[in-house]
This record gives structure tokens, C-alpha cells and sequence, in this order.
């Protein structure tokens, strides 16, 4: 049986998540979701997450139109393909 390897989280932050444009798209994403806290309230999120029906990845904005609560499970399985 083959070992798994340790990841290297200090790496993964250097080379991707603390790059520029990775931390403006997480300050999007948490920006969202305290926007949708407010306009359903805090119990509505509970077990759930704030989806952007077009991913920032592919131009997407925090618009309100463009956000959707989903459970969990929905949101990682949709993909954003």
C-alpha cells in the first residue's frame, strides 16, 4: 500500500492562495456571503453556502442576480462547468 504524501500548505499558500487575485476573489466570496446574511438572515444560511450561479472564475460578480443559497451537498456537486 502506497503512502500518501503530506501536503505542503505553506507551498499552496505561496504559490496560489496568497497570490493577488486569489485573495480578491476570497474577499468576494465572504463579501457575498454577508450580503445574503443580511437579506435572509443568518439562520436561513445555516448548513448551507452562497453560490454564484456564473462562477468569478469565469467573470461572475456579486450582484444579486448572480448569487443563490444551495445546500452543501447541491453546491459541490454542481461543478461549475
Amino acid at each position: 500500500m502506497a503512502t500518501k504524501k503530506k501536503r505542503d500548505y505553506k507551498k499552496e499558500y505561496r504559490e496560489y492562495h496568497g497570490k493577488p487575485e486569489q485573495v480578491a476573489n476570497r474577499a468576494k466570496r465572504n463579501q457575498a456571503r454577508r450580503e445574503m446574511e443580511k437579506e435572509v438572515g443568518k439562520s436561513a444560511l445555516k448548513g448551507k453556502e452562497v453560490d454564484h450561479k456564473r462562477p468569478l472564475s469565469k467573470g461572475g460578480s456579486n450582484a444579486r442576480g448572480n448569487l443563490q443559497v444551495l445546500s452543501r451537498t447541491a453546491n459541490r456537486k454542481k461543478g461549475n462547468k
